[in-house]
């Protein structure tokens, strides 16, 4: 037992200790909140059981990534992409299932009882796969050449999850895509020309029947939020504000929630949950946290040498920030509803165990620059 001590100790003189607490702090909160929406049976315990055993496998998941160089990790994409990429495929045969039948996706697959989401592990992978790829072609990044290269690398996981019917998913690659290839020192006029690229497809996309009827009318109640005929597609933003605004400002206690209407309000919905709960004070702490736990990994981006471990920061940071935002931009009315979860809060073991290997891969990146062992040519 001295011995395990001994060697949880030393773990921690090396690792970034503080993304580790802010990660469980934020795990923490939403167990808690999860058992004070099972409360009354609007959902089983077992839900509670499986985010907290996610939890705990995600926390070892991190521990042992972030043992690994990263290095290593990102030079074996020949071997995670391809099951990733195999898993996701598996969801367009009869394998994929539909979480609801109400939900207009074939997203998870079940293997021997457990629900599995591929396309939340298929993120982790292709942040490596994206962050090795640039940093190959660091010093020529903005030949045609290589920008084509990225373009399309980063198109791949955007179309297959897309026709895989999640569009909330796909939207978070984009977003991943987009701030990687920022980051990594994208010249202005490709910026100018994707804006410009941006524009003319909205038009396309929103009258080129790519966009289905019920997607164009949850956008559109988010500008008719009393018109009747969006009703029924605004029910679940509707009682997910009238749950917000009825916490006040210390909330009625984890355990004295009053509005259930909320429909998903252990998955998508839990920051509505969160708002009456424990109020604008609670909520501000959720954003408080995530925030911090964004700005940690981007500090530690910022503090490596290399651009391989700077890219792989960027890439976790830009998973966990758009996450975030748009899930928080769901509750308040702002965004449409995508169906994207929020890290570490929203029940679900795919997206908590996605959420860790992030923080492990951030982890890796911190710890084995901490210990000097990084080179600058990973080629």
């Amino acid at each position: 037992m001295k011995k395990f001590f001994g060697y949880i100790g030393d773990y921690c003189k090396t690792t970034d200790y503080w993304l580790i607490l802010l990660s469980l702090c934020c795990s923490g909160l939403g167990v808690v909140l999860l058992m004070g929406i099972a409360g009354d049976g609007y959902i089983g315990r077992g839900k509670i059981i499986t985010q907290a055993a996610a939890t705990c496998a995600g926390l070892l998941a991190a521990i042992i990534l972030s043992k690994i160089d990263y290095r290593f990790i990102a030079k074996m994409w020949k071997l995670h992409v391809p099951l990733a990429l195999f898993l996701v495929i598996l969801t367009f045969t009869p394998l994929g299932k539909q979480v609801k039948e109400s939900v207009d996706d074939r997203a998870w697959l079940e293997i021997f009882g457990i629900g599995l989401q591929p396309s939340e592990f298929f993120k982790i992978s292709f942040i490596m796969s994206f962050a090795y790829h640039l940093s190959l072609v660091k010093d020529d990044l903005n030949s045609t050449k290589n920008i084509l290269l990225l373009c399309a690398h980063g198109a791949v996981p955007v179309l297959l999850i897309h026709f895989q019917g999640d569009d909330g998913s796909a939207l978070i690659f984009a977003f991943i895509f987009i701030l990687m290839l920022f980051a990594a020192g994208i010249a202005w006029k490709y910026i100018i020309m994707a804006f410009g690229a941006v524009v003319i497809a909205i038009p396309v996309i929103w009258f080129g029947g790519i966009m289905n009827n019920d997607q164009k009318m949850r956008f559109l109640a988010i500008f008719h939020q009393d018109d009747p005929q969006f009703k029924d597609i605004f029910y679940q933003q509707y009682h997910g504000n009238i749950s917000i605004g009825s916490g006040g400002v210390w909330g009625k206690g984890i355990f004295h929630v009053e509005h259930r209407f909320v429909p998903e309000m252990q998955n998508d919905f839990i920051f509505s949950f969160a708002g009456e709960a424990i109020g604008f004070i609670g909520c501000i702490s959720i954003i408080a946290l995530l925030a911090a736990v964004c700005l940690k990994i981007l500090h530690n981006s910022r503090r490596c040498p290399d651009a391989l471990g700077q890219n792989i920061c960027v890439g976790v940071f830009a998973m966990l920030a758009s996450q975030s935002i748009i899930n928080v931009g769901m509750n308040l009315s702002v965004i449409p509803v995508i169906g994207v979860t929020l890290p570490y809060f929203s029940a679900g073991g795919s997206s908590v165990l996605s959420t860790y290997m992030g923080v492990g891969l951030a982890l890796s990146v911190y710890m084995f620059n901490t210990k000097g062992l990084f080179a600058d040519n990973i080629g």
